[in-house]
Protein backbone atom coordinates (compact mmCIF):
# COMPACT_ATOMS: atom_id res chain seq x y z
CA UNK A 1 0.00 0.00 0.00
CA UNK A 2 1.24 3.79 -1.03
CA UNK A 3 1.47 6.09 1.88
CA UNK A 4 -0.65 9.12 0.28
CA UNK A 5 1.67 12.47 1.41
CA UNK A 6 -0.78 14.68 -0.15
CA UNK A 7 -3.50 13.79 2.58
CA UNK A 8 -2.58 14.71 6.51
CA UNK A 9 -2.47 11.63 9.02
CA UNK A 10 -5.56 12.08 10.92
CA UNK A 11 -4.98 13.27 14.59
CA UNK A 12 -6.77 13.08 17.80
CA UNK A 13 -7.81 16.20 19.77
CA UNK A 14 -6.08 16.08 23.34
CA UNK A 15 -8.89 17.55 26.26
CA UNK A 16 -7.54 16.43 29.17
CA UNK A 17 -4.58 14.69 31.15
CA UNK A 18 -4.29 13.99 34.76
CA UNK A 19 -0.92 14.09 36.77
CA UNK A 20 -0.57 11.41 39.72
CA UNK A 21 -1.24 13.06 43.38
CA UNK A 22 2.01 12.74 44.88
CA UNK A 23 2.33 11.08 48.50
CA UNK A 24 3.24 13.95 50.95
CA UNK A 25 4.19 12.99 54.70
CA UNK A 26 6.17 15.37 57.43
CA UNK A 27 9.43 13.80 58.68
CA UNK A 28 10.10 13.99 61.94
CA UNK A 29 11.96 17.46 62.36
CA UNK A 30 9.44 19.24 60.23
CA UNK A 31 10.64 18.88 56.99
CA UNK A 32 8.11 17.86 53.91
CA UNK A 33 8.46 14.70 51.77
CA UNK A 34 6.53 14.53 48.49
CA UNK A 35 7.12 11.50 46.92
CA UNK A 36 5.71 10.68 43.41
CA UNK A 37 5.91 6.87 42.82
CA UNK A 38 5.69 6.49 38.96
CA UNK A 39 7.46 4.97 36.02
CA UNK A 40 8.60 1.32 35.15
CA UNK A 41 12.30 1.68 35.93
CA UNK A 42 13.97 1.01 39.33
CA UNK A 43 15.52 4.47 39.87
CA UNK A 44 14.99 7.34 42.03
CA UNK A 45 15.18 11.05 42.28
CA UNK A 46 15.87 12.67 45.12
CA UNK A 47 15.55 16.74 45.22
CA UNK A 48 16.27 18.81 48.69
CA UNK A 49 14.94 22.58 47.79
CA UNK A 50 15.77 24.91 49.33
CA UNK A 51 14.06 28.33 49.06
CA UNK A 52 17.78 30.27 49.25
CA UNK A 53 18.66 31.73 45.81
CA UNK A 54 19.92 35.30 45.33
CA UNK A 55 16.41 36.72 46.64
CA UNK A 56 17.58 35.96 50.37
CA UNK A 57 21.46 36.08 49.72
CA UNK A 58 23.98 38.94 52.23
CA UNK A 59 25.98 39.53 48.68
CA UNK A 60 25.86 38.55 45.42
CA UNK A 61 26.97 35.23 44.52
CA UNK A 62 26.81 33.91 48.46
CA UNK A 63 24.04 31.14 47.20
CA UNK A 64 25.51 30.45 44.15
CA UNK A 65 28.94 29.20 46.14
CA UNK A 66 27.22 28.32 49.42
CA UNK A 67 25.15 25.44 47.21
CA UNK A 68 28.56 24.88 44.71
CA UNK A 69 30.96 24.08 47.18
CA UNK A 70 28.84 21.22 49.01
CA UNK A 71 30.43 18.05 47.46
CA UNK A 72 33.77 19.90 47.63
CA UNK A 73 34.56 18.95 51.13
CA UNK A 74 32.87 18.04 54.31
CA UNK A 75 34.47 17.57 57.90
CA UNK A 76 34.31 14.03 57.38
CA UNK A 77 35.10 13.76 53.44
CA UNK A 78 37.31 14.91 51.04
CA UNK A 79 35.59 15.61 47.65
CA UNK A 80 37.67 13.41 45.99
CA UNK A 81 36.05 10.67 48.64
CA UNK A 82 32.42 12.32 48.29
CA UNK A 83 33.06 11.75 44.17
CA UNK A 84 33.95 8.25 44.56
CA UNK A 85 31.11 7.48 47.37
CA UNK A 86 28.23 8.37 44.15
CA UNK A 87 30.33 6.85 41.59
CA UNK A 88 30.53 3.77 43.62
CA UNK A 89 27.03 3.13 43.42
CA UNK A 90 26.78 5.01 40.04
CA UNK A 91 24.79 7.84 41.13
CA UNK A 92 24.66 10.96 39.15
CA UNK A 93 24.60 14.50 41.39
CA UNK A 94 23.82 18.33 40.68
CA UNK A 95 23.68 21.42 42.36
CA UNK A 96 21.17 23.86 41.08
CA UNK A 97 21.21 27.32 41.29
CA UNK A 98 18.40 30.17 40.81
CA UNK A 99 17.03 33.29 41.75
CA UNK A 100 14.63 31.62 44.40
CA UNK A 101 16.04 28.34 44.91
CA UNK A 102 19.34 26.13 45.35
CA UNK A 103 18.89 22.45 45.60
CA UNK A 104 20.74 19.09 45.66
CA UNK A 105 19.51 16.54 43.03
CA UNK A 106 20.73 12.90 43.37
CA UNK A 107 20.16 10.36 40.42
CA UNK A 108 20.51 6.84 41.33
CA UNK A 109 19.15 3.02 40.94
CA UNK A 110 16.34 2.47 43.76
CA UNK A 111 18.51 0.11 46.35
CA UNK A 112 20.97 2.39 46.69
CA UNK A 113 19.20 4.74 48.26
CA UNK A 114 20.14 3.81 51.61
CA UNK A 115 23.73 4.21 50.28
CA UNK A 116 23.49 7.86 48.42
CA UNK A 117 21.26 9.78 51.55
CA UNK A 118 23.99 9.65 54.32
CA UNK A 119 26.44 11.12 51.73
CA UNK A 120 23.72 13.86 50.89
CA UNK A 121 23.22 14.46 55.03
CA UNK A 122 26.67 15.15 55.12
CA UNK A 123 26.71 17.91 52.37
CA UNK A 124 24.17 19.17 54.12
CA UNK A 125 25.12 19.29 57.62
CA UNK A 126 28.83 19.41 57.57
CA UNK A 127 30.26 21.09 54.27
CA UNK A 128 33.98 22.41 55.02
CA UNK A 129 34.25 25.22 52.50
CA UNK A 130 38.25 24.11 52.12
CA UNK A 131 40.09 27.07 51.08
CA UNK A 132 42.05 25.33 47.58
CA UNK A 133 38.84 24.29 46.50
CA UNK A 134 37.08 27.59 46.92
CA UNK A 135 39.87 29.33 45.03
CA UNK A 136 39.38 26.78 41.90
CA UNK A 137 35.63 27.56 41.72
CA UNK A 138 36.20 30.98 41.86
CA UNK A 139 38.63 30.82 39.28
CA UNK A 140 36.30 28.46 37.30
CA UNK A 141 33.63 30.84 37.34
CA UNK A 142 35.26 34.14 36.42
CA UNK A 143 36.50 32.36 33.34
CA UNK A 144 33.25 30.90 32.42
CA UNK A 145 32.27 34.28 32.86
CA UNK A 146 35.09 35.80 30.55
CA UNK A 147 33.91 33.71 27.99
CA UNK A 148 30.20 34.25 28.11
CA UNK A 149 31.10 38.07 28.07
CA UNK A 150 31.76 37.64 24.36
CA UNK A 151 28.99 36.39 23.82
CA UNK A 152 25.77 38.66 22.49
CA UNK A 153 22.98 36.66 23.58
CA UNK A 154 24.31 36.30 27.27
CA UNK A 155 25.02 40.31 27.31
CA UNK A 156 21.30 40.75 25.91
CA UNK A 157 20.05 38.96 28.32
CA UNK A 158 21.69 40.38 31.16
CA UNK A 159 21.05 43.59 30.56
CA UNK A 160 17.68 43.00 29.74
CA UNK A 161 16.99 41.22 33.09
CA UNK A 162 19.07 44.84 34.56
CA UNK A 163 16.99 47.01 33.01
CA UNK A 164 13.50 45.44 33.55
CA UNK A 165 14.13 45.02 37.32
CA UNK A 166 17.20 47.33 38.51
CA UNK A 167 20.88 45.93 38.67
CA UNK A 168 20.23 45.55 42.51
CA UNK A 169 16.92 43.35 42.44
CA UNK A 170 17.16 39.03 42.41
CA UNK A 171 16.23 39.06 39.17
CA UNK A 172 18.24 41.79 37.71
CA UNK A 173 21.66 41.30 39.41
CA UNK A 174 24.55 39.53 37.27
CA UNK A 175 27.55 38.23 38.90
CA UNK A 176 30.77 40.72 37.43
CA UNK A 177 33.97 39.43 38.26
CA UNK A 178 34.74 42.21 41.36
CA UNK A 179 31.43 40.29 42.83
CA UNK A 180 33.29 37.04 42.42
CA UNK A 181 36.44 37.49 43.68
CA UNK A 182 35.29 39.94 46.51
CA UNK A 183 32.69 37.78 47.75
CA UNK A 184 33.71 37.02 51.38
CA UNK A 185 33.85 33.62 52.77
CA UNK A 186 32.01 34.90 55.76
CA UNK A 187 28.77 35.63 53.17
CA UNK A 188 28.88 32.39 51.85
CA UNK A 189 29.31 30.33 55.09
CA UNK A 190 26.85 32.66 56.57
CA UNK A 191 24.11 31.54 53.51
CA UNK A 192 25.09 27.95 54.16
CA UNK A 193 24.31 28.39 57.99
CA UNK A 194 21.40 29.81 57.60
CA UNK A 195 19.77 28.28 55.13
CA UNK A 196 21.42 24.81 54.27
CA UNK A 197 22.94 23.66 57.61
CA UNK A 198 19.54 24.56 60.19
CA UNK A 199 17.13 25.51 57.21
CA UNK A 200 14.05 24.11 56.03
CA UNK A 201 13.56 22.81 52.53
CA UNK A 202 11.76 20.51 50.79
CA UNK A 203 12.46 16.62 49.95
CA UNK A 204 10.78 15.48 46.34
CA UNK A 205 11.60 11.78 45.85
CA UNK A 206 10.08 10.71 42.38
CA UNK A 207 10.74 7.09 40.57
CA UNK A 208 9.86 3.83 41.81
CA UNK A 209 9.54 4.37 45.40
CA UNK A 210 8.30 2.08 48.01
CA UNK A 211 7.70 2.66 51.94
CA UNK A 212 10.97 1.51 53.16
CA UNK A 213 12.70 4.69 50.75
CA UNK A 214 10.75 7.15 52.63
CA UNK A 215 11.47 5.78 55.72
CA UNK A 216 15.35 6.08 54.94
CA UNK A 217 14.62 9.77 53.75
CA UNK A 218 13.11 10.15 57.07
CA UNK A 219 15.78 8.86 59.35
CA UNK A 220 18.71 10.50 57.17
CA UNK A 221 17.12 13.90 56.43
CA UNK A 222 14.35 14.15 59.24
CA UNK A 223 16.53 13.74 62.66
CA UNK A 224 17.94 16.86 62.68
CA UNK A 225 16.13 20.18 63.91
CA UNK A 226 15.77 22.80 61.04
CA UNK A 227 14.53 26.20 61.33
CA UNK A 228 12.17 27.95 59.34
CA UNK A 229 13.65 31.59 57.91
CA UNK A 230 10.55 33.59 56.70
CA UNK A 231 11.40 36.19 53.84
CA UNK A 232 12.19 39.03 54.98
CA UNK A 233 13.43 40.73 52.49
CA UNK A 234 11.33 43.37 50.20
CA UNK A 235 12.18 44.01 45.95
CA UNK A 236 10.34 46.03 43.97
CA UNK A 237 10.98 46.31 40.44
CA UNK A 238 11.84 49.47 38.67
CA UNK A 239 9.39 51.15 36.67
CA UNK A 240 11.41 52.84 34.76
CA UNK A 241 12.23 50.14 32.21
CA UNK A 242 9.11 51.38 29.29
CA UNK A 243 9.51 52.39 26.16
CA UNK A 244 13.20 52.49 26.40
CA UNK A 245 16.24 50.93 24.83
CA UNK A 246 19.61 49.89 25.79
CA UNK A 247 22.65 49.23 23.22
CA UNK A 248 25.23 47.33 24.16
CA UNK A 249 28.07 48.25 22.17
CA UNK A 250 30.10 45.21 20.26
CA UNK A 251 31.63 47.58 17.28
CA UNK A 252 33.48 43.89 16.62
CA UNK A 253 30.68 41.44 16.40
CA UNK A 254 28.51 41.37 12.90
CA UNK A 255 25.79 40.38 14.55
CA UNK A 256 23.00 41.80 16.93
CA UNK A 257 21.09 39.84 20.33
CA UNK A 258 17.50 41.62 20.05
CA UNK A 259 15.79 41.38 23.52
CA UNK A 260 12.28 43.04 23.93
CA UNK A 261 9.94 42.49 26.58
CA UNK A 262 8.43 43.59 29.74
CA UNK A 263 7.20 42.70 33.47
CA UNK A 264 4.20 40.79 33.54
CA UNK A 265 2.85 38.43 35.85
CA UNK A 266 2.86 34.74 37.62
CA UNK A 267 0.91 31.26 37.46
CA UNK A 268 -1.41 32.86 39.69
CA UNK A 269 -3.16 35.42 36.98
CA UNK A 270 -5.92 35.15 36.24
CA UNK A 271 -4.79 35.72 32.71
CA UNK A 272 -1.87 33.49 32.60
CA UNK A 273 -3.66 30.98 30.59
CA UNK A 274 -5.17 33.43 27.60
CA UNK A 275 -1.81 34.64 27.45
CA UNK A 276 0.26 31.23 27.18
CA UNK A 277 -2.05 31.52 24.04
CA UNK A 278 -1.58 34.09 22.98
CA UNK A 279 2.33 34.34 23.19
CA UNK A 280 1.97 30.85 21.63
CA UNK A 281 0.81 32.56 18.13
CA UNK A 282 3.03 35.54 18.36
CA UNK A 283 6.43 33.42 18.54
CA UNK A 284 6.20 30.18 20.85
CA UNK A 285 6.61 27.83 18.37
CA UNK A 286 8.14 27.31 15.00
CA UNK A 287 4.98 28.28 13.12
CA UNK A 288 4.75 31.45 15.21
CA UNK A 289 3.47 34.51 13.09
CA UNK A 290 6.82 35.67 13.99
CA UNK A 291 9.05 32.85 12.34
CA UNK A 292 6.70 32.95 9.21
CA UNK A 293 7.32 36.94 9.33
CA UNK A 294 11.01 37.22 10.24
CA UNK A 295 12.42 34.50 9.32
CA UNK A 296 10.71 32.67 6.29
CA UNK A 297 9.59 35.60 4.69
CA UNK A 298 11.87 38.31 5.60
CA UNK A 299 14.54 35.88 5.77
CA UNK A 300 16.39 38.17 8.81
CA UNK A 301 16.93 35.46 11.13
CA UNK A 302 17.64 31.95 11.70
CA UNK A 303 15.11 31.76 14.49
CA UNK A 304 13.01 34.25 17.19
CA UNK A 305 10.85 33.05 19.58
CA UNK A 306 8.37 34.35 22.29
CA UNK A 307 8.57 33.74 25.91
CA UNK A 308 6.80 34.36 29.08
CA UNK A 309 8.72 33.46 31.68
CA UNK A 310 6.96 33.07 35.19
CA UNK A 311 9.23 32.70 38.70
CA UNK A 312 8.59 32.87 42.18
CA UNK A 313 8.03 36.26 42.90
CA UNK A 314 7.37 37.88 39.57
CA UNK A 315 7.20 36.80 36.05
CA UNK A 316 8.48 38.77 32.73
CA UNK A 317 7.35 38.61 28.65
CA UNK A 318 10.44 38.57 26.34
CA UNK A 319 11.33 38.22 22.42
CA UNK A 320 14.63 37.28 21.61
CA UNK A 321 16.19 36.60 18.43
CA UNK A 322 19.84 37.24 16.67
CA UNK A 323 20.07 39.25 13.75
CA UNK A 324 23.06 40.90 11.28
CA UNK A 325 23.87 44.54 12.61
CA UNK A 326 22.36 46.19 9.73
CA UNK A 327 18.77 44.10 9.88
CA UNK A 328 18.24 45.32 13.61
CA UNK A 329 16.27 48.36 12.87
CA UNK A 330 14.11 46.41 10.40
CA UNK A 331 13.47 43.23 12.31
CA UNK A 332 12.30 45.24 15.30
CA UNK A 333 10.01 47.17 13.10
CA UNK A 334 8.51 43.61 11.83
CA UNK A 335 8.09 42.50 15.30
CA UNK A 336 5.92 46.01 16.05
CA UNK A 337 3.80 45.26 12.86
CA UNK A 338 3.30 42.02 14.65
CA UNK A 339 2.31 42.96 17.47
CA UNK A 340 0.16 45.65 15.69
CA UNK A 341 -1.88 42.87 13.65
CA UNK A 342 -2.52 40.75 16.81
CA UNK A 343 -3.69 43.67 18.32
CA UNK A 344 -6.16 44.46 15.50
CA UNK A 345 -6.96 41.85 13.55
CA UNK A 346 -9.11 39.01 15.29
CA UNK A 347 -6.73 35.60 14.94
CA UNK A 348 -8.61 32.79 12.65
CA UNK A 349 -10.05 30.24 13.99
CA UNK A 350 -7.78 27.34 12.00
CA UNK A 351 -4.72 29.17 13.11
CA UNK A 352 -6.02 29.11 16.80
CA UNK A 353 -7.37 25.39 16.67
CA UNK A 354 -3.72 24.16 15.26
CA UNK A 355 -2.21 26.48 17.98
CA UNK A 356 -4.07 24.95 20.62
CA UNK A 357 -3.81 21.29 19.57
CA UNK A 358 0.20 21.84 19.13
CA UNK A 359 -0.24 23.20 23.04
CA UNK A 360 -2.70 20.26 24.10
CA UNK A 361 -0.04 17.97 22.67
CA UNK A 362 3.53 19.37 23.45
CA UNK A 363 2.23 19.30 26.92
CA UNK A 364 0.82 15.66 27.15
CA UNK A 365 4.39 14.78 25.25
CA UNK A 366 5.71 16.24 28.32
CA UNK A 367 5.01 13.60 30.36
CA UNK A 368 6.49 10.89 29.44
CA UNK A 369 8.95 9.85 32.08
CA UNK A 370 8.68 10.02 35.94
CA UNK A 371 10.93 13.01 36.28
CA UNK A 372 8.82 15.18 34.22
CA UNK A 373 5.68 14.68 35.88
CA UNK A 374 7.89 15.50 39.32
CA UNK A 375 9.14 18.82 37.61
CA UNK A 376 5.57 19.74 36.92
CA UNK A 377 3.98 18.60 40.46
CA UNK A 378 7.21 20.54 41.95
CA UNK A 379 5.53 23.68 40.49
CA UNK A 380 2.37 23.22 42.09
CA UNK A 381 4.16 22.34 45.30
CA UNK A 382 6.65 24.92 45.49
CA UNK A 383 4.46 27.90 44.11
CA UNK A 384 1.82 27.38 46.02
CA UNK A 385 -0.74 26.38 43.06
CA UNK A 386 -4.06 24.38 43.36
CA UNK A 387 -3.82 20.70 42.54
CA UNK A 388 -5.91 20.87 39.56
CA UNK A 389 -3.67 23.49 38.06
CA UNK A 390 -2.42 21.43 35.35
CA UNK A 391 -5.13 18.83 34.91
CA UNK A 392 -7.39 22.18 33.65
CA UNK A 393 -4.29 23.36 31.58
CA UNK A 394 -5.71 21.77 28.21
CA UNK A 395 -9.28 22.62 29.00
CA UNK A 396 -7.83 26.51 29.63
CA UNK A 397 -6.10 26.09 26.15
CA UNK A 398 -9.35 25.15 24.66
CA UNK A 399 -11.40 27.79 25.95
CA UNK A 400 -9.37 30.72 24.93
CA UNK A 401 -11.00 32.63 21.88
CA UNK A 402 -10.46 34.90 19.34
CA UNK A 403 -11.71 37.38 21.07
CA UNK A 404 -9.91 36.29 24.10
CA UNK A 405 -6.25 36.81 22.13
CA UNK A 406 -7.40 40.23 20.94
CA UNK A 407 -7.70 41.24 24.27
CA UNK A 408 -4.62 39.59 25.71
CA UNK A 409 -2.45 41.30 22.93
CA UNK A 410 -4.24 44.80 23.44
CA UNK A 411 -3.84 44.60 27.20
CA UNK A 412 0.00 43.22 27.90
CA UNK A 413 1.62 43.77 24.23
CA UNK A 414 1.84 47.34 23.75
CA UNK A 415 5.55 48.06 22.61
CA UNK A 416 5.64 51.39 24.44
CA UNK A 417 5.11 49.22 27.47
CA UNK A 418 8.77 47.53 26.58
CA UNK A 419 11.92 48.14 27.15
CA UNK A 420 14.43 46.90 23.50
CA UNK A 421 18.21 45.53 24.29
CA UNK A 422 20.57 45.47 21.49
CA UNK A 423 23.74 43.90 22.55
CA UNK A 424 26.10 44.17 19.25
CA UNK A 425 24.65 47.33 17.71
CA UNK A 426 22.72 48.85 14.93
Amino acid sequence: MLLDRTTAPDFKVIHSINLPEPQTRTLDNGLTLHAINIGDQPVIRLECIFEAGNWQESEIGASYFAIKMLPEGTAGLTSQEISEAFDKVGAFTEMTHSSDRIGIVVYCLSRFLDEVLPIVSELIKNAAFPEKELQELRNITIQNLRVNKEKNAFLANAAFRAKLFGSNHPYGQSQEEDNISGLSLNAITGHYNKFIKNGKFTVVLAGQIEEKDMEAVNKYLGAEPVISHPDETGYAPEAAYQNSEVVVERPESVQSSIRMGRILFTRHHPDYFKMLVTNEILGGYFGSRLMKNIREEKGLTYGISSHLITLKNEGYFMIATDVKKEFTQQTIDEIKKEIYRLQTEPVGEDELQTVKNFMAGEFAGSLNTAFEVADRQKILLLDGLPADFFNKYIDQIHATTSQDVLSMASLYLNPEDMVTVIAGGK
